[in-house]
């Protein structure tokens, strides 16, 4: 059986680079990104090319073939604080605030999205898995921090109170529109609310116990991520229970602070994470970790 084609956007960002690796042993890639500088170096397999340009006849031929698209590109102005668009962090007093400028970056995301949906609908590609983020439903931290909610799963309903995370709303909202078949036929789409996958500095974060205990119950490893996506990319059947093919996933490991529920991609990506936080870092934890990290506990 000859190998899935796998279309890759955002092929130099940093969760592709930790895709990568596994995913070149397994599948018949096409690399994209705007630039061939990733973020460990240069890459010559990736073409260059913008797809915010709502010109998709500039770049379609690239997904000619696809089985699968895997989107993780986005449009990022970081170097314009104007239209900086981060997570809330409410729990934390000296959070940023931003101009709703930030809205203006965040819709270049979405209609990059959408333009992505486009091309799988006229090139016939049945899946596209995409890069979604844990602020789709960020708004229910404080609760959980205070402990009045102990689990947000897939179904919790999506709140954020930033651009980035109501991009990321509009991101699933829109797969869900490409998936009922209204406009042709069902693109299936499975949205990955990616967590923590990112190497935790405990003694750093050890300043804010809250948020300690947050990034260890969002923390993902690399191999855990990448069986997350190589599972939502083979898994045959991603029906709901009204028959669309759609679906959200929280990308965690098997972290015993976790706050995100993963039992959906369990049962239903038969997905089995071999790493959590509370191990891997559990010589700093046991150093570092000096409250439970519930924002009543650290009231005086």
């Amino acid at each position: 059986m000859s190998p899935l084609k796998v279309v890759v956007t955002g092929a130099g960002g940093y969760i592709s680079n930790a895709l990568l690796p596994a995913f070149s042993e397994r599948y018949n890639l096409t690399l994209l990104d705007v630039s061939k500088e990733t973020t460990t170096g240069r890459n010559d397999d990736i073409i260059e090319v913008d797809l915010t340009n709502p010109n998709i006849d500039l770049y379609e031929e690239h997904f000619t073939g696809a089985d699968v698209i895997v989107h993780n590109a986005r449009f990022d102005r970081r170097d314009n604080p104007k239209f900086a668009t981060g997570p809330n962090h409410q729990w934390k007093k000296d959070r940023p605030k931003h101009s709703v400028d930030g809205y203006f970056a965040e819709r270049q995301n979405l209609d990059m999205a959408y333009n992505i949906y486009k091309i799988a609908l006229q090139k016939n590609i049945k899946r596209v898995v995409v890069a979604s983020s844990n602020h789709a439903a960020d708004w229910y931290e404080t609760k959980i921090h205070f402990g009045e909610m102990d689990i947000v799963d897939h179904t919790t309903y999506p709140k954020s109170d930033n651009f980035y995370g109501w991009c990321k709303i509009a991101y699933e909202a829109l797969g869900f529109a490409f998936a009922t078949g209204r406009f042709g036929q069902k693109i299936e789409s499975i949205n990955i609310r990616i967590g923590g996958p990112r190497i935790l500095d405990i003694a750093k974060l050890a300043d804010n116990q809250t948020s300690l205990r947050r990034d260890l119950g969002a923390w993902i490893s690399d191999r855990d991520l990448q069986q997350l996506y190589i599972k939502s990319i083979e898994t045959r059947e991603v029906l709901t229970e009204d028959g669309v093919p759609f679906q959200i996933f929280y990308g965690i490991s098997n972290n015993t602070r976790a706050f995100w529920s993963i039992a959906n991609a369990r049962a239903m990506l038969k997905y089995e994470p071999q790493d959590d936080s509370e191990v891997y870092y559990s010589t700093q934890i046991r150093k570092h970790m000096t409250k439970s990290g519930r924002i009543s506990e650290l009231k005086p």
